[in-house]
């Protein structure tokens, strides 16, 4: 499955870019790349998919959220704000001394945030956990992970794929952000994944590909979970990192970018804007 297919930006994923660029414009650094890339998918998960109670978070029976590739996390943080767990205000203080959010996600610092990660290859173990208790504690609730594509190249990610297979977790999903690039360069150049479907399939996932841009074909593909009765699930998303901004699109140099002067970063809100106008 490739990106090939034109996604159209709706206002709200169009918004969503801008206030990720002013908050770099204050903060002055941040994993652009990365926020771009997973913007829809967890969006599409706070709409319409994840039980939760903003006024509650530790609510027993919520869905449970984690994502573990922590550094895309202002793409996180911009969803809570909506939903209600905190207040705007904190978004344009990220990363500062003492400030509620950093540039990790931090259990117990932030209200939503079910797993502190940024270590690589954390998430999905601590999803498998959280999930097989689930299981043993006979509850309904659902647990998912969102985990990156090169952060697959760490054998934890494998080791609890075959736990959660093991385990038989069908309420279970993990979601990969599959935008082809990770902090050095091309996925594919620095420890190919592919072909990643069939190795899912063979640590006895179900497994469903999807553009991870595509509003629709992203929340159809949510609405079918779980995919079999006795197989944890995984949701392979093909992204662009970067996605929104041509400039920036699969560019490892936005990776992690810091000290990006206030003029590029209006530079880079119109482009945005005349890009998809």
């Amino acid at each position: 499955m490739t990106n090939s297919t034109p996604v159209v930006l709706d206002k709200l994923s169009i918004q969503q870019r801008k206030t990720i660029l002013e908050i770099l414009k204050i903060t002055g650094r941040g994993h652009i790349g990365s926020a771009f890339s997973l913007l829809e998918i967890v969006r599409i998960l706070y709409d319409d998919v994840l039980s939760f109670n903003a006024k509650e978070p530790q609510w027993p029976d919520r869905d449970r959220f984690i994502l573990s590739k922590g550094h895309g996390c202002l793409g996180l943080y911009l969803q809570l704000v909506r939903q209600g767990y905190f207040a705007e205000k904190e978004l344009y203080k990220t990363s500062e001394q003492g400030a509620m959010l950093g540039g990790h996600p931090e259990y117990g610092r932030v209200p939503g945030v079910e797993a502190s990660t940024g270590s690589l290859g954390h998430g999905l173990p601590i999803a498998v956990g959280i999930a097989l208790a689930a299981k043993i504690d006979q509850k309904k609730y659902r647990t998912f992970v969102l985990v990156g594509d090169g952060e697959c190249n760490e054998g934890s990610i494998w080791e609890s794929a075959l736990a959660a297979s093991k385990h038989r977790l069908n309420n279970l999903t993990v979601i990969v952000d599959y935008n082809k690039f990770q902090c050095y360069g091309a996925t594919a150049d620095i420890c190919n994944l592919e072909p990643l479907a069939d190795k899912w399939r063979s640590f006895g996932f179900a497994v469903e590909e999807v553009n991870g841009h595509d509003i629709a074909s992203i929340r159809s593909s949510f609405n079918r979970l779980p995919y079999s009765s006795d197989k944890p699930n995984v949701i392979i998303a093909h992204t662009v990192k970067g996605f929104g901004i041509s400039e920036l699109e699969s560019n490892p140099a936005w990776h992690h970018k810091s000290r990006v002067p206030a003029d590029e970063i209006q530079r880079l809100i119109r482009i945005l804007e005349s890009e998809h106008a």
